[in-house]
């Protein structure tokens, strides 16, 4: 059973953090706690109450799957002018439930919004079954004062009407449940009392002195007290509980005091005071606290004398029963619910009577043996309370409702059966489905009064002509509100070019004949009347994958024709999809997300069971040539590679069929235009004359003729694309032996009902076929009568227009309490009570909509932010990493997703589609498409790729905001270098990576490129007080950086320095690739080999790498060395091409950074065989491993080192990845894979 909870009561300002709040809260973790073995468990929050998100979602970390938290997005409070828009506001939370599918729905607090902005109803737009919580009717009861400020009292009217149109209710006690009954008349049997508890950190506690002197002195407690505590309303009646207090004797109040202990302004503060010295009492007898954190509540409790609790009306009186829990002596009214929380009919009251009052105060104040039985009986009575138990009997109450009746909706607007616009071609229109739909109307007329929505002059069938009216595409669209149901016809051709835009406008069924409509969409795109309609299909549909295949070749549109569906744009906007098969589902599953085909209903293809005459059968026969004994094998429709017309040609040929003079083989269409009917025509010019034949073009008539002459039939496909063999059907409809292979929805046959061949299979398999349905009549026979009964049972048009019925019917019921029907329902709200105000408010409404209840996705999406790739590809290390990382992940995305380029810019909050980047980063026309914000949705995934610190830091918010819509939120991180080695960066560095990395570590995790790094990241994340208190469950993962693939070296390369050249062919040269900065050490290695030259090495170092910062000094030894441009090479500037050179040039590669993420140039080197000496640091040796060599932190090691190497030239053996598999770590790093 799937429930879903609303916890807006312990999100919205007015009860988050009051006693409905804490009701909310922790009624809903019992139900947590009991239901997630046994039920799922769905959290419905609003995103206009941010932090309370990030709240909940802690409190319930492990007990709620993190994708079980659903926000929804109404309109900011203050948003709406109109009565019409906050009626919107209020069906759109009822769609937006209804849209979670829910078996049961439970609102913890059905009264809220009269100052924020919450938003609850029941019963205003969708038909759920409801459950709410009852906490009291007191307002209803005492209209006067709580209902005398008239907003307010239309605001309550309003919640109480949505009360009572709940099907159960959760009285919080057995006073609340009465009050519901006698006043709202609920029904007993469906009201049920779950009651309440105490918190467990209501408890006694050992109170240390100090702890209870420092307590009593911030509050002004000097002597022993008598406590309430809760709101400070008219009913609380704490006004009574003064002058009861001011009636005790003199002795009593001399030694006690009264504490008031809660929050309130200082205006009723000073009147309760006023009060008290009006009744007599001296300044410090009674205390007014204000507001007082939970953990002295708890202590106070413990430490008052007794408790007194005066209201004369409660929903249930939870201090009370904390005061219990605490093991006070407690006393009460003997009103509402405050009798059954405390239990003892001698402590209580009448609240209205303070005499009364004052004489239960002085015995619970004096009378041990009273307070020590009072005592006693609070703990007693205390367990029995508990929130396992008000859980328990709320999920009792919940599993009941699940199958309780409910009204079911009108099925019709308009008259006694639902007016259906039947959208499709017709006859005479030269299409497969214009004939289908001609034969199922007569019977889908038994359900619906049917009207068809053609621009033909006349449709030539005189049936429907006769019967049903025609009707305009424009005269549709100007009267679609006439309508009940809408049912369009889609299929990949021309016919049905108008749909698109219809089925936009006018919302409805959409039977899906052909899963591909590649070929329209390309029709429409040819014939210049949709220039970009095949473009954006393919994106809308597939991503960049088939836009990067369509431009990469010029057959690359062909392939992309014949690869992708391109239908997901249909798909999307339709109410319920039909399908003829159980393949066609099966590719939805394969091509787009499985929730895109969860409701998907299949409807076989309708056939008429053909009466087979014998006499007719031998009369046809005898005009098609054939003799009584002949034997025909017909396959039927036009010859082409899908059919697999040649196989079946070999396999005939291996058979004793081709050897006989009796036997024929007939092609019942025309042959293939192209290459393979050639091969065609060469097959059967080889076979025995008579043997094979082709009839070419066959009208209806040749077609049915051969159909009723043929002894067998054979069908075969391959590389289905989702669509119904209608011919199939035919043959066994006619009751003709039926031979397949089980490819695409001939897979889904009875075996029963035809010869079925794998789906690949041999020559022999299908020769054996043949021979055993010649050779043995009963055998054909029998399976050719069990053909005729598959149609019979499964695919009569009657049968199948009741199976269209459901289908109907049920998208129909989900429309009506999903997007669809909540903007008709907004409509015709707004129609039927014109309000001017309501105009203003139409965007925030279409807004609030669009983002709360999205049109389907056809994949999650992985959105990777390349914020400073678009805007400047400077070529950096990282950007390197990003370009490699991103192709990859573009070319091979993680199953179940589609991989989304994303940006941010400054000064604007939230990420736009980085949709023309992507296109010209591969190779398409960057124009075709728009970029556009973001639309991220449940179940995505961000990645923050590239490296721009101040973005990240400016879109926190978004981050949060993703992160409460379920999008999971991750970064890269390639180092913590600037928080390691602050000396070595510009000032403000460390200061700047530590609050990005404090924003890291807010989301749900981070990428780093290598194990050392992550152990960097897990250790400043646990010590470093700037990394704040990271988010529950922050992973930490690590993958290794890949390699492009080694250049092409082009026979005419560009001209290196001559001075380089020559040097580097006549002496071992050592290489060094990266920025001149500080921390890569550079100044160590120059200095080391100063030495190696002092000593008479005659070896070359080279560097490359541009400037970088605070090496001024370095700078200037470099260029004023006496070895420049002799042994000592600086390449400030060098290309792809260039450095590829220097790598193949070089004898060995140094990397002697202090600090580095990765240390990318190692396998560089690896790659091209090139050895490298590297400085011994930890993330070095994970890079590097066993295959460099080491050297330590100073100028003498590294010479050692090098004269060493020099002298033993020990080869490179260094593994590295391809981006490739570079990716693949990436992706299991991110759990996805």
């Amino acid at each position: 059973m799937r429930i879903v909870i609303d916890l807006q009561g312990a999100q919205s300002s007015g009860s988050r953090n009051r006693g409905i709040g804490r009701y909310t809260n922790a009624l809903s973790l019992g139900i947590a706690e009991l239901a997630r073995s046994r039920h799922e468990l769905i959290f419905a929050l609003n995103g206009q109450f941010d932090e309370a998100i990030e709240e909940i979602r802690q409190r319930f970390a492990g007990l709620v799957e993190p994708h079980n938290f659903r926000v929804w997005n109404p309109p900011a409070y203050g948003q709406l002018a109109s009565a019409g828009g906050r009626r919107a506001n209020e069906k759109l939370y009822e769609g937006f439930l209804a849209s979670l599918e829910p078996d049961v729905v439970l609102i913890a607090s059905l009264f809220e919004g009269l100052s924020d902005a919450a938003v609850t109803s029941i019963g205003a737009f969708a038909r759920l079954r409801t459950a709410t919580v009852l906490y009291d009717l007191i307002p209803l009861i005492n209209a006067k004062p709580y209902l005398d400020n008239a907003p307010v009292r239309e605001w309550y009217l309003r919640k109480v009407a949505a009360l009572r149109r709940a099907d159960m209710w959760f009285a919080i006690s057995e006073s609340s449940r009465q009050e519901g009954i006698r006043y709202l008349g609920l029904d007993p049997l469906r009201c049920i009392n779950v009651s309440t508890a105490a918190d467990p950190q209501f408890r006694i506690e050992d109170v240390p002195a100090q702890r209870a002197q420092d307590l009593r002195q911030q509050y002004g407690l000097q002597r022993p007290f008598v406590m309430y505590t809760g709101g400070i309303d008219l009913r609380k009646n704490i006004e009574g509980l003064i002058r009861a207090f001011a009636l005790l004797p003199a002795t009593l109040r001399e030694n006690y005091q009264l504490a008031i202990v809660c929050s309130a302004r200082s205006q009723d503060k000073q009147t309760l005071l006023d009060l008290a010295r009006a009744e007599g009492l001296a300044d410090g007898d009674v205390v007014v606290t204000g507001f007082v954190p939970d953990d002295d509540l708890v202590t106070l409790y413990n430490l008052c004398h007794l408790f007194v609790f005066p209201s004369w009306h409660e929903g249930f009186g939870l201090p009370a029963l904390e005061a219990m829990n605490c093991g006070a002596v407690v006393l009460g009214a003997n009103t509402s619910s405050v009798p059954e929380v405390i239990g003892r009919s001698d402590a209580l009251f009448d609240p209205h009577d303070p005499k009364a009052m004052a004489i239960k105060i002085g015995q619970g104040l004096t009378d041990e043996a009273f307070r020590n039985d009072l005592c006693k009986h609070a703990l007693t009575q205390a367990r029995k309370f508990s929130w396992r138990q008000s859980a328990q009997k709320a999920l009792d109450g919940l599993e009941r409702l699940k199958d309780l009746e409910i009204e079911a909706p009108q099925l019709s607007l308009q008259g006694v059966r639902p007016r259906l616009a039947y959208v499709s071609p017709l006859p005479p229109e030269r299409s497969g489905i214009a004939n289908y739909s001609a034969e199922l109307v007569p019977y889908l007329a038994k359900y619906y009064d049917i009207e068809l929505i053609s621009d033909l002059p006349a449709v030539d069938d005189g049936m429907l002509s006769a019967n049903f009216p025609v009707r305009s595409t424009a005269w549709f669209r100007e009267n679609p509100r006439q309508f009940d149901r809408v049912l369009y016809h889609f299929g990949n051709s021309e016919f049905h070019q108008h749909m698109f835009e219809l089925l936009a406008e006018v919302p409805g069924v959409v039977v899906q004949h052909d899963f591909f409509l590649s070929g329209l969409q390309s029709y429409l795109e040819d014939k210049r009347k949709n220039p970009l309609a095949w473009v954006q299909s393919l994106y809308a549909s597939h991503g960049y994958a088939p836009l990067a295949e369509r431009f990469a070749s010029q057959d690359g549109a062909a392939k992309v024709l014949f690869k992708y569906p391109a239908s997901f744009d249909v798909l999307a906007l339709a109410q319920g999809v039909v399908v003829h098969s159980l393949h066609a589902i099966d590719l939805a599953r394969k091509w787009f997300a499985p929730d895109v085909s969860r409701h998907w209903a299949m409807v076989p293809l309708p056939r008429t069971l053909k009466q087979v005459d014998a006499h007719a059968r031998v009369r046809l026969r005898a005009e098609l040539g054939l003799a009584d004994d002949d034997f025909m094998v017909c396959t039927f429709g036009i010859i082409g590679a899908t059919k697999l017309s040649l196989r079946l040609i070999e396999a005939w040929q291996a058979s004793p069929l081709s050897r006989s003079a009796k036997c024929h083989l007939v092609f019942v269409g025309n042959n293939d235009a192209g290459p393979y009917g050639k091969e065609v025509a060469q097959a059967l010019a080889s076979a025995a004359e008579g043997s094979i034949r082709i009839t070419g073009w066959a009208s209806n008539e040749m077609f049915e003729k051969y159909l009723a002459a043929s002894d067998l039939a054979v069908q075969l496909r391959t590389q289905s694309r989702g669509e119904t063999s209608a011919t199939v059907l035919d043959t066994l409809s006619h009751g003709v032996a039926t031979i397949v292979n089980a490819s695409g929805s001939m897979a889904d046959l009875p075996d029963s009902a035809v010869w079925k061949l794998p789906e690949e299979f041999s020559k022999e398999q299908l020769t054996q076929a043949l021979i055993t349905l010649w050779s043995e009549p009963l055998a054909r026979s029998e399976l050719a009568a069990r053909g005729r009964q598959l149609i019979e049972f499964n695919h009569t048009p009657a049968e199948c227009a009741r199976r269209y019925f459901e289908a109907i019917e049920m998208s129909a019921a989900r429309a009506a309490g999903g997007r669809d029907g909540l903007v008709s329902a907004i409509r015709a709200d707004w129609e039927s009570s014109p309000d001017t105000a309501t105009a203003g408010d139409a965007p925030v409404v279409a807004q609030a909509i669009a983002d709360s209840l999205p049109l389907p996705a056809p994949a999650r999406q992985l959105l990777v932010d390349v914020s400073e790739l678009v805007q400047r590809d400077a070529s950096t290390g990282i950007q390197s990493v990003v370009k490699g990382l991103l192709r990859e992940l573009l070319e091979s995305p993680p199953a179940g997703f589609r991989v989304e380029p994303v940006y941010a810019v400054r000064g604007e909050l939230g990420y736009r589609y980085a949709r023309q980047f992507t296109l010209e980063f591969l190779g398409c026309p960057r124009t075709i498409l728009v970029d556009l914000p973001i639309d991220a949705r449940a179940g995505d995934l961000f990645v923050g790729l590239d490296l721009e610190p101040r973005i990240v830091l400016a879109q926190r918010a978004f981050y949060r905001r993703m992160r409460q819509r379920g999008v999971r939120v991750e970064f890269v991180v390639y180092d913590l270098l600037p928080i390691l080695l602050p000396d070595r960066f510009m000032n403000g560095a460390e200061e700047l990576h530590a609050k990005w990395l404090g924003v890291v570590a807010e989301n749900d995790g981070a990428l780093c490129i290598s194990r050392s790094v992550a152990d960097e990241l897990r250790h400043w994340v646990a010590t470093d007080e700037r990394a704040g208190r990271p988010r529950p469950g922050f992973a930490i993962g690590a993958f290794h950086l890949g390699v492009d693939d080694l250049p092409k070296r082009e026979k005419q390369e560009s001209d290196w320095d001559a001075k380089l050249q020559a040097a580097v062919a006549s002496r071992p040269t050592f290489l060094m690739v990266g920025t001149i900065e500080p921390r890569k050490g550079y100044a160590l290695v120059l200095d080391a080999f100063d030495r190696l030259w002092a000593r008479g090495l005659d070896v070359n170092l080279v560097l490359v790498g541009r400037e970088g910062w605070m090496v001024d000094a370095l700078v200037k030894t470099l260029k004023a060395h006496p070895r420049l441009g002799k042994q000592l090479f600086w390449i400030e500037r060098a290309d792809d091409a260039m450095l590829d050179r220097l790598y193949a040039a070089a004898s060995c590669l140094i990397a002697a950074s202090e600090g580095e993420g990765f240390g990318l140039p190692i396998i560089e080197a690896a790659q091209r065989g090139l050895p490298v000496l590297a400085r011994d640091i930890p993330v070095f040796r994970e890079v590097g491993g066993d295959g460099a060599t080491y050297f330590g932190g100073d100028p003498d090691s590294l010479a050692h080192v090098a004269a060493n190497w020099l002298a033993d030239r020990r080869p490179a053996s260094t593994r590295y990845l391809s981006w490739r598999e570079s990716a693949e770590q990436f992706k299991q790093a991110l759990r996805i894979t």
